[in-house]
């Protein structure tokens, strides 16, 4: 049985020159396995096919399709669409579309490009070379439909502060379907998605929609839709809807100068906050009637303080939403006034004074320590034994004579 070929192998007389049961199947098996897998021409097929790859591509873009092969066995590699059509024989174009380019044509490789993909172009391109028999390879191309910019509806009109607000965003021509996502500033907001194919049978469009309650830090926030797709590639797809929230307004009286004294000239300012902005301001003190002052103008002028203006003031600030007061309490007398740039000069002045004579202090008694501990020495000299002379001639003589021998008596003093 060795060294027969496969078709002598196959033929019906083959088993019984063997002399072996045709009802058995193993030595058949174990035939047609060494005759296949040991075959040369069967090696030698396996170098003759072809290979590729899938591809993805974004619509608009452009697709490189790449077909290899190891043993052309003189025969050339075709590039064929998922109609059948080839595109290219070789190095010979068959289709005529300008879109479709060769890149490289040897023996061995046949690569093509296709530029401004659309959706139609999806589809398994094949690569055939025409050996015996004709051996094939598959490329897959997907084609991914960007999706379009996302839309906002649903935001008519100003809201009021704790009102419920519906907005909707829709994208359009995903494949596959992207995904929208919300966000106010900073914070994400949860929405309900849902997907429909478009007529077309190959892109989707999906929306989403979002409720929340506003309030007035609301007022002039951009609500954000996105799409994410891997179409975009980490671009940024996004819509935003500024929205307006109505609210009653807020007040907060400033004082200028912030320390007002006796004397001299003080503004109250009333800043009102809201939406709308407080049109008219009410000011009053308290103990006093009537109001003091109903304007457009927010402040409250003191030409000249006194005393009297001492007391509590209230700023009232109105819109068509509603009303705020404010209080602010004025004191005339205040201990605490703000220093002025001369009386700090002149404590500067004095505290560099203190500390002279300070220092001067303790020079003075480190002087007089100083003499205490150091006494003055005075020698004085007497004649000895002038007080046993006569007379003074006497006297003299003794003490010219005894004077280097006399005792020196010592006088100290403090």
């Amino acid at each position: 049985m060795q060294g027969s070929s496969l078709m002598e192998i196959l033929s019906p007389g083959y088993w019984q020159e063997q002399d072996l049961e045709l009802g058995t199947l193993a030595p058949l098996d174990e035939a047609i396995s060494s005759t296949v897998w040991s075959s040369p021409d069967l090696l030698a097929s396996q170098d003759s096919q072809p290979w590729t790859s899938d591809e993805t591509v974004v619509a608009g873009g452009t697709v490189v399709l790449k077909c290899q092969v190891k043993d052309h066995e003189e025969s050339s590699l075709q590039w064929s669409n998922p109609a059948q059509q080839t595109l290219y024989f070789g190095e010979k174009r068959a289709l005529r579309d300008n879109r479709i380019q060769l890149v490289r044509s040897t023996p061995h490789e046949l690569s093509i490009s296709i530029s401004n993909v659309a959706l139609a172009d999806e589809g398994e391109y094949t690569c055939s070379i025409f050996t015996m028999p004709v051996r094939t390879a598959k490329s897959l191309v997907t084609v991914l439909g960007i999706p379009q910019k996302p839309i906002i509806t649903g935001y008519k009109s100003s809201l009021r502060e704790k009102d419920t607000a519906t907005l909707n965003c829709q994208s359009s021509g995903s494949k596959p379907a992207a995904h929208l996502t919300w966000r106010k500033g900073d914070q994400e907001l949860r929405g309900e998605q849902k997907v429909q194919e478009d007529p077309n049978g190959k892109t989707f469009t999906v929306s989403s929609s979002v409720t929340f309650q506003v309030t007035r830090e609301d007022d002039g926030a951009n609500i954000v839709c996105s799409v994410n797709h891997e179409s975009l590639k980490g671009a940024d797809r996004s819509t935003s809807q500024r929205i307006e929230v109505l609210y009653t307004p807020t007040a907060m009286i400033r004082p200028d100068p912030p320390h007002p004294r006796e004397g001299q000239k003080l503004l109250l300012h009333c800043e009102g906050r809201g939406n709308p902005v407080p049109q008219q301001y009410l000011w009053v003190k308290e103990g006093s009637e009537p109001p003091l002052k109903m304007t457009q103008d927010s402040a409250l002028i003191f030409p000249f303080l006194n005393k009297s203006d001492s007391g509590t003031y209230g700023c009232t600030a109105t819109s068509n939403m509603g009303s705020y007061t404010a209080y602010f309490t004025l004191n005339v007398n205040d201990p605490s006034p703000v220093p002025s740039s001369s009386s700090t000069y002149h404590a500067i002045i004095g505290g560099i004074v203190a500390f002279i004579v300070f220092l001067l202090l303790i020079l003075l008694i480190f002087l007089g320590h100083y003499l205490i501990r150091h006494k003055g020495t005075y020698l004085t000299h007497e004649a000895k034994g002038s007080d046993d002379a006569p007379d003074a001639d006497t006297a003299i003589i003794n003490a010219e004579g005894g004077q280097s021998g006399g005792d020196d008596k010592k006088e100290y003093f403090i």
